[in-house]
């Protein structure tokens, strides 16, 4: 929308024109909401493939209904009703979305990791860029919005049955107020109140006591920088003891789609030896989930060079790393992998290279 128009305004001549069939009309409406829309959808979700089905038919729905909507509510908010509705429809036909330390125990010592299990609903990465620019925003709300798609945050959600899980992102992320969540998912206030009564205590018993936006707040960017490229540069010299040292005693190291993963120093060094630093790595910054994250490019002899194969997602502890999330991308795993990306189209999500230079 231009600067110099009122933006409502523009929206109601957007929706008349839309209401009488202009479908660049309607897709100028529902592109000032695509990229909030996307996100809620993922909360939902815990999915980048699954949201973006959900954001696609819940467009197609507000299309088609669009001779319904009186104009009682927001369009943001009518769109948000008919986004989660869709989002939801898919949630009930899927299982929880969830990393391997979240169904499994930690690997024994000296074990290989096992297999991929792509047909496993693993969590997926959400770039911190596809939340987008807005600069409505305030520093504070910008925060919040990175807060809500933290991976502790994200796999807490899939614990929750759909009602708690709507009202307590459409309440406490998006903020509308109680009664336009009643019309939005057709529940009456009481019922909204006891979900997100319910919702906010068993979210609070599976969320670290300190988001990581706080503890990257209270680093700074400075430190946070410096610890990436400690990371990445221990990686790239095989620097085992320098790795070990920055992880906390209890941290763990998981690899998706493979089911295995590592806890504690012993485990996850001799998981380190073994296998990852013994390849040849270069590295390069990213941001996923509103953590730091590092673009991990591994050599192959038969590309000629380094190619795109795993973004670490880091999970901080202090100025320790509490957990390494390891997401691979699908090059050399077994054909038909679901949802799973090649490498590269994985690592362009997050703005990162083909090549790393």
């Amino acid at each position: 929308m231009t600067p110099d128009v009122d933006p409502r305004a523009e929206e109601t001549a957007l929706l008349k024109l839309a209401r009488d069939g202009d479908e660049d009309a309607f897709g100028s409406l529902a592109d000032a909401y695509r990229t909030e829309l996307r996100a809620h959808c993922y909360r939902i979700l815990g999915s980048v493939h699954d949201a973006d089905d959900a954001l696609q038919d819940a467009l197609l729905r507000a299309w088609r209904g669009l001779a319904g909507f009186e104009g009682r509510s927001s369009v943001r908010s009518w769109l948000y009703s008919i986004a989660t509705h869709a989002a939801l429809d898919i949630a009930r036909h899927r299982s929880r979305r969830e990393l391997a330390t979240d169904f499994g125990a930690a690997s024994e010592q000296g074990a290989s990791p096992g297999p991929p299990l792509t047909d496993r609903p693993w969590l997926e990465l959400y770039p911190d860029s596809w939340l987008g620019d807005d600069v409505r925003l305030s520093p504070e709300a910008r925060y919040e919005q990175r807060e809500s798609i933290e991976l502790a945050f994200v796999v807490a959600l899939q614990y929750l049955p759909p009602l708690q899980r709507a009202a307590l992102l459409l309440r406490e992320v998006v903020g509308f107020s109680t009664e336009e969540i009643c019309g939005q998912l057709g529940t009456s206030a009481p019922a909204v109140n006891s979900a997100l009564q319910r919702a906010r205590t068993a979210v609070r018993d599976r969320l670290p006591a300190r988001s990581q936006q706080a503890t990257l707040r209270l680093l700074g960017d400075h430190r946070t920088q410096a610890i990436v490229s400690r990371y990445a540069t221990a990686i790239e010299r095989g620097d085992t003891e320098t790795l070990v040292s920055m992880l906390t005693q209890d941290a763990t190291w998981s690899m998706p789609p493979m089911p295995t993963w590592f806890s504690g120093h012993q485990a996850i060094r001799e998981f380190l030896v073994r296998f990852p630093l013994g390849e040849r790595w270069q590295h390069l910054p990213a941001r996923a989930n509103g953590q730091l994250a590092v673009g991990c490019y591994l050599f192959r002899d038969a590309q000629g060079g380094y190619v795109p194969w795993v973004i670490d997602v880091l999970t901080l502890a202090g100025d320790k790393i509490a957990a390494v999330t390891g997401f691979h991308g699908a090059d050399g795993l077994p054909p038909r992998s679901g949802s799973w990306i090649g490498g590269a189209e994985l690592f362009a999500r997050f703005g990162l290279p083909a090549r790393p230079n």
